[in-house]
């Protein structure tokens, strides 16, 4: 595990270089591919790049991303340079990277970060329709997050990271269920019953990136959101009070403490055995079979995945935490940062990247759908199509500044929080959120 609030900088030529071929799977022999020219970038003389991307949660994800650094550097001579930031102060390093007018040459912003400074990003468009014409395109969600006009892509959607609920097995047995029930009654019934077990749940409440990201889905699942298709903010209405009260009766079976928890605290909370299921990547699945601990180890048999249940409104309401890489318009060297974002996404590095963190980070490119890295572990399997069902943060709006806005002042996650800490009613929570909307919607 990382200590979340220590930055930490990397040199990716000191890294030791990774393999295409990893765990005897021959990565690029199965994934589709066209015959696609990519675009001539004149790499600028002396050029020196410096990337700054969210901090790991799986160490394969960061020894392949910097192993791959070190190989685009041995092919083109330029120097790199990766720096790491904690999940939680990436969005702030980006708007002042953004707003100073210096810093990195590319970034992997969070979500619809990128709509906040699009004028001061460059125009990657013929990148991005090169990756897609290559791989079988986008998936619509990266399309929403990666086009800031219907011709003209401002970021490339890297990967998203995607939740499943993390479990687990024996101890579901124990209450009664041979698997995760698949409505909301049923979820909640399986929880109670966990925690009549003594084998409490427990979900992120603090003002959590990623993980907190489970209130979208109950808001979701019954029909609510923040906007509705015309950017009005309508989020005070009894479908929000219906997802609130159910909440509220969830929060019931939560371990205590999880009001504070931030991105890292569900992931210990379920190795140390407290609680018996969250909502998390394939981090907790990852850190288990790795883990020099043996006990923490054989955990790893017992670990599975199940997906989201599925709300009133009939179909999946999860969203995935979607990394976007920007090239700051202040960059000496635009065509070796454009080089170097190709060259990352292409399967050779990319296919191996998603191996070395077991899927973590799910492809926004349709081609790597047939990565054999989906079929090599079962438990594995249920983070593939993350990126394919994931809905924006917009939902059910436009992508654009005000939502990256809303969705940085954490408000619909701290109107669950204001429920469930018994501060508010969820009336009054609802109403406060709609407020916090219109002054969001209304400034930007």
């Amino acid at each position: 595990m990382l200590t979340w609030n220590r930055r930490r900088t990397l040199r990716a030529g000191l890294m030791l270089g990774g393999a295409a071929m990893l765990g005897g799977r021959t990565l690029r022999a199965a994934i589709p591919v066209a015959d696609v020219a990519p675009p001539a970038f004149a790499l600028e003389s002396g050029a020196k790049l410096r990337v700054l991307r969210p901090a790991k949660f799986v160490q394969g994800d960061e020894t392949l991303w910097l192993a791959n650094t070190k190989k685009f550097t041995e092919k083109t001579g330029i120097d790199v340079t990766v720096d790491s930031e904690g999940w939680e102060d990436l969005r702030p390093k980006t708007a002042v990277a953004a707003n100073v007018g210096s810093g990195p040459d590319i970034i992997l912003a969070w979500q619809e970060d990128p709509f906040l400074f699009q004028d001061k990003l460059l125009d990657v468009t013929d990148l991005a329709k090169y990756l897609g014409a290559k791989y079988g395109g986008w998936f619509p969600v990266a399309e929403i997050y990666g086009k800031q006009s219907p011709d003209v892509w401002k970021s490339i959607p890297v990967g998203g990271g995607g939740s499943t609920m993390v479990h687990r097995k024996s101890w579901i047995q124990e209450a009664g269920y041979d698997s995760v029930p698949m409505d909301f009654p049923g979820f909640l019934a399986l929880c109670k019953a966990l925690q009549a077990k003594g084998r409490p749940v427990g979900f992120a409440l603090g003002n959590a990136v990623g993980d907190g990201g489970w209130t979208d889905w109950v808001l979701w699942g019954y029909g609510s959101s923040l906007v509705d298709e015309n950017d009005n903010v309508v989020i005070d209405n009894p479908q929000t009070i219906e997802a609130l009260e159910y909440a509220k009766e969830l929060y019931a079976t939560f371990i205590p403490g999880t009001l504070s928890w931030l991105d890292p605290s569900n992931n210990k909370a379920f190795l140390a055995g407290e609680i018996s299921l969250t909502n998390n990547g394939i981090s907790i699945y990852y850190a288990a079979k790795n883990s020099e601990d043996a006990t923490v180890r054989a955990m790893a048999d017992d670990i599975d995945h199940a997906s989201y249940p599925i709300g009133p409104v009939g179909f999946p309401t999860q969203g995935a935490l979607v990394i976007n890489a920007v090239v700051m318009g202040y960059t000496p060297a635009p065509n070796a940062a454009k080089e170097y974002l190709r060259f990352m996404m292409e399967q050779e590095q990319y296919a191996a990247w998603q191996d070395a963190s077991i899927g973590y980070w799910c492809h926004p490119l349709q081609a790597y759908d047939h990565n054999p890295l989906w079929a090599s572990d079962p438990k594995i399997e249920a983070y593939r199509d993350v990126m394919r069902n994931a809905l924006p943060q917009s939902y059910k709006g436009k992508p654009g500044a005000a939502a990256a806005a809303a969705k940085a002042d954490f408000i619909v996650l701290n109107m669950f929080q204001s429920v469930c800490a018994g501060q508010q009613t969820p009336k009054e929570a609802a109403a406060e959120a709609q407020r916090r909307g219109e002054r969001v919607y209304r400034r930007t």
